[in-house]
């Protein structure tokens, strides 16, 4: 009977040990999202960032926190699959508050190995008033 007890020990334990090292991977094609410039008149811009759970556990993004109101993440609340793909779509809207240049994060927080992900997002807008100022072009 010891045997076998001794038995189940070992086989639970390594069980244990490799469900263990199965882990999620977040892994990004880019962290990083230029608008480039634009006018304030042109409304919300928005971008996506896609990624990849390149790990060999169902991958979770618990929380996405943005650096300010202004700045709106959207992602997939459901387990993203090993292999699978998933996307953060992120809405920038300074209209009447932010003009010029920005530069802006977004946080997740994830089960991956990196828990901790960070996504930025940059341009400059042009807001209406300046665009009012500016000479325009004679032909």
């Amino acid at each position: 009977m010891k045997k076998i007890s001794v038995l189940i020990v070992m086989l639970m334990t390594s069980i244990v040990s490799m469900l263990a090292q199965q882990q999620a991977v977040i892994s990004f094609e880019k962290v990083t999202h230029d608008f480039g410039t634009f006018n304030e008149s042109d409304g919300p811009v928005k971008c996506t960032f896609t990624f990849t759970n390149t790990g060999d556990a169902p991958l979770l993004i618990h929380q996405a926190m943005s650096s300010c109101g202004c700045t709106v993440p959207a992602y997939t609340k459901t387990p993203i699959m090993p292999g699978e793909k998933g996307e953060i779509k992120v809405t920038y809207n300074g209209r009447g508050k932010f003009p010029g240049h920005f530069k802006k994060t977004v946080t997740l927080h994830t089960n991956s190995v990196t828990e901790l992900v960070r996504l930025y997002i940059e341009g400059n807008m042009i807001s209406d008033k300046q665009q009012k100022e500016e000479p325009t072009e004679k032909e």
